[in-house]
């Protein structure tokens, strides 16, 4: 695999995910986690595939929060330690994750974010992770392209080393899926290092990594009062991570063009991959003015912004989605130029994903610039369509069967996360409402108490052990009533044929046989139970209007792959 290539000064052609999973393994990463989703799912396939010829322990967990309470015991037990996630996933982990910002990590401890702006491949909400990142207090790393990707994971490792505390690097969908010449440096094989690992006998690499968890409940345990202590700690440890940031290459001044005009009143701000829109704006609008790029989101460079903005007039923020960083230049502004002009929202968009026009629209409007929209592909746009399952897809014989079960108009459908969700799309209709992981069945157990209407709600396999099993066990336990249709197809379809516990191979890592579902909802206290191909839809059929009228909660496992 050309990722392993280990020719230092060589460059080759990688995704950002993959850059990152290079990054890692050039900091001498041991310990990976991860649950899968896009943007971010190539982070773990991609060890998925490498794992047990590097020698690093890679797992696909049961969910983000999961992966990340794992990464934790790793990283207290002295691994270098990496977790990747999606934006999503950093909402489901973060009752695990501000603790840890307190704890502190004893092996460096990278988390890998991806956003995704336009919501391509997320159907809840348009997140920008940024401002959980200031909530729990957790230095954030935000590269623009593969190399950045590359370098800023071997940074976040280094700084979580020397300050011993976990770090962020946060990207969005065109950063990584973005590909592009990345520059190789030498691998820091976990074999190299010639320390113990216990794996799994199914990957045959025997003793190559060991931790050791040491003792030491005054750092890992917070209780009161002592989590006060704890607060003060890391608040003092944050201002001397922002010391290393002032210093910091990746927060540098760039300018347009070759000509860099000193006298310039007018600057431009930017992060992530907005940064290579704005030099491609500035390029096509003829413009030389002073770019701060930053590289750290948190902690800011304070002093660094002060002195790029204390003679400028006026100075342009673009960043995607939410304004933090135009509120926190507006914050500074105060101190080192009163009179400055912060902008941003006002000409940017706080919605959708950036594009190079836009920017560039933008910075002309902003600076007075004429511009004219040259390239007629920018003024075309694509007639909008709804994806469609895959032909041959054995959700399609569950929809087939349910439009022939039930009178659609007199059933309130409930939907989940994952190929299903296209249940709701105009050809089907068959879904009613859409939230997060999981919510599928809890929110039905609400409908149910507040109203006398019938239910069917559909939850994939993975997501059943992602987030399904607590609202079940507790539409068990208070006595609800709705249908439940888990859909069974052996695998995380969506994010890539991933496995998850269900799945009849089980984990590799593991040599796990596979949890069987009906097992864990026999478990939760569901007695209306039913394994059912899909393709014998006259049993099927009948098993829908059967369970649709009893007292109790009712599940019907659609099981074919």
């Amino acid at each position: 695999m050309e990722i392993l290539l280990n020719k230092p000064g060589q460059k080759i052609i990688l995704l950002g995910n993959e850059a990152i999973v290079r990054g890692a393994l050039e900091a001498g990463v041991q310990f990976v986690s991860t649950y899968p989703g896009t943007p971010a799912s190539e982070i773990g396939d991609t060890f998925f595939r490498i794992a047990k010829k590097v020698g690093v322990y890679f797992e696909y967990s049961t969910n983000e929060k999961v992966a990340l309470e794992a990464g934790i015991g790793a990283s207290f037990s002295g691994l270098k330690t990496l977790v990747a996630m999606k934006d999503f996933g950093l909402n489901v982990c973060l009752d695990a994750l501000g603790p840890f910002v307190y704890t502190g990590s004893r092996g460096p401890t990278v988390i890998v974010v991806a956003d995704d702006p336009s919501c391509y491949s997320s159907a809840q909400w348009e997140e920008s992770t940024r401002g959980l990142a200031l909530v729990v207090r957790i230095p954030t790393l935000e590269p623009s392209d593969p190399q950045e990707c590359k370098d800023f994971t071997k940074l976040a490792f280094q700084i979580s080393e020397k300050f011993k505390i976990p770090v962020m690097i946060r990207t969005t969908t065109r950063v990584a899926h973005q590909r592009a010449p990345v520059k190789l440096s030498n691998i820091q094989h976990p074999r190299a290092k010639k320390v113990n690992f216990l794996l799994p006998p199914s990957l045959s690499l025997g003793r190559l990594i060991k931790g050791e968890f040491v003792k030491d409940p005054k750092r890992f345990v917070t209780l009161p009062p002592r989590v006060l202590e704890m607060k003060s700690e890391l608040l003092a440890k944050i201002e001397k991570i922002q010391q290393f940031s002032e210093k910091s290459e990746i927060n540098k001044a760039t300018i347009g063009q070759e000509q860099f005009l000193t006298n310039s009143k007018i600057g431009i701000i930017t992060a992530g991959v907005p940064y290579l829109y704005v030099m491609e704006a500035l390029k096509e609008l003829n413009l030389s003015l002073p770019v701060l790029k930053l590289g750290f989101f948190y902690p800011l460079p304070e002093k660094k912004i002060q002195n790029f903005i204390k003679n400028l007039k006026k100075v342009l923020v673009v960043e995607e989605l939410e304004p933090h960083l135009e509120k926190e230049i507006g914050r500074l502004a105060k101190d080192a130029n009163c009179k400055l002009e912060v902008a941003g929202k006002k000409l940017i968009p706080e919605v959708g994903e950036l594009k190079p026009e836009i920017v560039t629209s933008a910075i002309a409007t902003f600076t007075n610039t004429k511009y004219k929209i040259q390239n007629t592909r920018y003024k075309i746009q694509a007639p909008k369509r709804f994806p469609q399952l895959c032909p041959g897809c054995p959700y399609w014989l569950v929809f087939s069967a349910i439009k022939k079960a039930v009178d659609t108009k007199e059933v309130v459908f409930g939907g989940d996360i994952g190929c299903y969700m296209l249940f709701g799309t105009p050809a089907m209709n068959i879904q009613d409402y859409l939230s997060c992981m999981g919510s599928s069945i809890g929110i039905a157990h609400g409908i149910k108490k507040a109203t006398k209407q019938k239910l069917i709600t559909f939850i994939g396999d993975s997501t059943f052990f992602h987030a399904g099993i607590p609202a079940l066990i507790n539409t068990v336990f208070n006595k609800s009533n709705p249908l439940i249709i888990i859909l069974n197809n052996q695998t995380t379809a969506m994010t890539g044929l991933q496995p998850h516990p269900g799945a009849p191979a089980g984990y590799p890592q593991s040599g796990c046989d596979g949890i069987k579902i009906e097992e864990m909802v026999r478990a939760c206290g569901v007695k209306n139970l039913k394994i059912l191909d899909q393709i014998n839809q006259k049993e099927f059929i009948e098993a829908v209007k059967e369970f649709l009228n009893k007292k109790e909660v009712s599940v019907i496992i659609a099981r074919r792959p």
